[in-house]
């Protein structure tokens, strides 16, 4: 996983790494200057606006069902909006 440390680099660690990390060792990397600096925080993740996705699958348009005034038994007045005011 990916951890920024408080002057802003970024390193990657395990887990485990993360979960036995001590206030001194993160000490120890800030002073060593360690880790990569990151100019785009989305780089590699999902949504990363650099890939784009491919489908496998062709796409094919949507046809929409008209089922007009009648689908439900209910009629609707037809309305002139030049008229309303």
């Amino acid at each position: 996983m990916n951890y920024q440390l408080p002057n802003g680099k970024v390193i990657y660690i395990s887990i485990e790494e993360y979960l036995s990390l001590t206030d001194a060792d993160i000490q120890h990397l800030i002073a060593l200057d360690y880790g990569d600096t990151v100019n785009n925080p989305f780089s590699g993740s999902a949504v990363d606006t650099k890939k784009k996705a491919e489908s496998s699958e062709p796409t094919e348009p949507t046809e929409f069902l008209d089922i007009g005034n009648d689908g439900d038994g209910e009629s609707f007045p037809d309305i002139d909006i030049s008229d309303l005011s």
